[in-house]
């Protein structure tokens, strides 16, 4: 063994239910954005979970605001 490790290459996903996306965005003639973005099913299901729970905690402080306005 040489204890040379070969890294992955960049094409290949790191996990092998990754969701990738690519985009470009022009904005007028002189401005081009790309972006890309990489996520994983849990990475989904816990972007579900965060937004629930703060939508939860919203709703939460809006409804005790309204009552102590009456």
């Amino acid at each position: 063994m040489s204890g040379v490790q070969e890294e992955p290459s960049p094409a290949a996903p790191q996990h092998p239910e990754e969701i990738k996306s690519v985009f470009d965005l022009r904005l007028g003639k002189h401005v081009i954005l790309q972006g890309s973005a990489r996520i994983t099913p849990a990475g989904v299901i816990s972007a579900g979970i965060a937004v629930a729970v703060v939508a939860v905690a919203l709703g939460y402080l809006a409804s005790s605001t309204r009552r102590r306005r009456q």
